[in-house]
């Protein structure tokens, strides 16, 4: 598992939305966390919002996402838990295409290294939704840093070995 500096960098335009009932953009330090992270990365941060813990406003946002075609990925941080308002699985379930199972697998597995047996709470997970790479992180900012640092700096980066997610992008709407 390695960067092979011989082939060219390809920047992924990716959407941030953070769920949370009670966050702010003044206080949103997981996704100030993720668009930092993003940025440093050299990908495009193509736009970032907030929205509430609700499957139909949530719906909404990913649809309008995935029908743009200047946006490749999005990350969600927040909502990936176990209480009555954390929705985000859901809403993911309501747009995919395809489930991605071993991103929430190696998520949690990592994820145990930091936060021991507490990580089977998280519902992080990922799908395909016609063409669109969506991801699901916890709202902590350690699971953010968790998310990206091992497992999205990697598979979002076109030189990484020995395969990614960016050099399945031109076929992922094939038939």
């Amino acid at each position: 598992m390695a960067i092979d500096e011989s082939l060219a960098f390809k920047p992924v335009r990716i959407a941030l939305l953070t769920v949370s009932d009670s966050r702010t953009p003044a206080d949103d330090s997981s996704g100030d966390i993720l668009a930092q992270r993003i940025e440093d990365a050299g990908h495009d941060l193509a736009t970032r919002e907030i929205s509430r813990d609700d499957v139909g406003e949530l719906t909404a946002h990913l649809h309008r996402w995935i029908d743009d075609e200047s946006i490749d990925c999005i990350i969600c941080t927040g909502g990936t838990g176990l209480t009555g308002r954390d929705v985000t699985p859901e809403a993911l379930h309501k747009v995919k295409s395809k489930d991605i199972p071993g991103f929430g697998e190696l998520f949690r597995w990592l994820s145990y290294e930091t936060i021991g047996t507490s990580t089977i709470q998280s519902r992080a997970c990922a799908v395909l939704a016609r063409g669109t790479y969506i991801f699901a992180l916890p709202g902590s900012n350690g699971a953010v840093k968790d998310g990206w640092d091992k497992i999205l700096v990697h598979q979002l980066d076109s030189r990484f070995r020995p395969c990614n997610f960016v050099e399945l992008m031109p076929r992922l709407r094939e038939r």
